[in-house]
């Protein structure tokens, strides 16, 4: 019988990671690394990306870009193919949320906001997918977020955006599964990062969001080790389209 532990295995993988500069990003992007595959983080800070490597050690190259200038998307994808070859696994983690509210959005950071959280993962999918498919396995993960499902103060751009991620997950896993890609997405709760700062820096409304979990406490950067893992690996191969929500329980109150 094999051994269950070789299904989440990511030895002779590549994997591409956006946002790895800090927060969730860059702790998929460890986690991965940590797994075998080599891996290639991107994110606009480059000093950032040199830390994380110098953390994370084994095979891993940075690489600074703006991945909200969507005409740099081709030759990202191209720059990334570079230090390890084609990447097979994808990870979207990048993204903003400017907290606007809605009769201030602008349309600089409409665009912003779509071009970042919703168009550079389809187009670096795009991009990737005809070498995931040449060796028929493949795994995009996108970040959704609660806003998927759920409207926010300050959140309509966000919101959007992140909703349009769930049903983008949706219809890669239409078009791509049967090549053997998978394309599932996250849901991050409350997670004390760099984008939810705001939120941390009020206690009493941390603690609120944590009393409307169903396990009583906001999230840590490790509780999304085994689903990204999960989901990257062949333990993941007959799941696609979904949107794992990992959130303590929020989203089920």
């Amino acid at each position: 019988m094999p051994n269950p532990a070789d299904l989440f295995t990511l030895k002779g993988r590549v994997a591409l990671v956006t946002g790895a500069s800090g927060g969730l990003g860059r702790r998929a992007a460890t986690v991965l690394a940590q797994a075998g595959a080599s891996v290639v983080g991107v994110a606009r800070r480059a000093e950032q990306l040199k830390d994380w490597q110098a953390e994370t050690g084994g095979a891993t190259a940075a690489l600074a870009a703006d991945l909200s200038d969507r005409s740099a998307l081709k030759d990202i994808a191209v720059a990334a193919a570079q230090p390890f070859g084609a990447p097979d696994i994808l990870v979207n983690a990048a993204g903003i949320n400017t907290r606007e509210e809605s009769d201030e959005i602008t349309a600089e950071g409409w665009d912003i906001t779509m071009n970042l959280n919703l168009a550079a993962p389809f187009f670096l999918a795009q991009a990737l997918v005809p070498a995931m498919r040449s060796q028929g396995w493949g795994r995009i993960l996108n970040f959704a977020s609660l806003q998927s499902y759920r409207a926010f103060p300050g959140g309509l751009s966000y919101g959007a955006s992140k909703g349009g991620v769930a049903q983008m997950t949706r219809a890669m896993a239409q078009s791509w599964s049967g090549d053997g890609i998978t394309a599932n997405a996250i849901g991050p709760g409350f997670f004390r990062t760099e984008l939810t700062a705001p939120v941390f820096a009020d206690p009493d409304r941390a603690a609120r969001n944590a009393a409307a979990t169903c396990i009583g406490r906001n999230g840590e950067v490790e509780d999304i080790d085994g689903p990204v893992l999960f989901l990257c690996s062949d333990a993941g191969g007959y799941v696609t389209g979904q949107v794992l929500m990992v959130d303590g329980g929020f989203t089920a109150k």
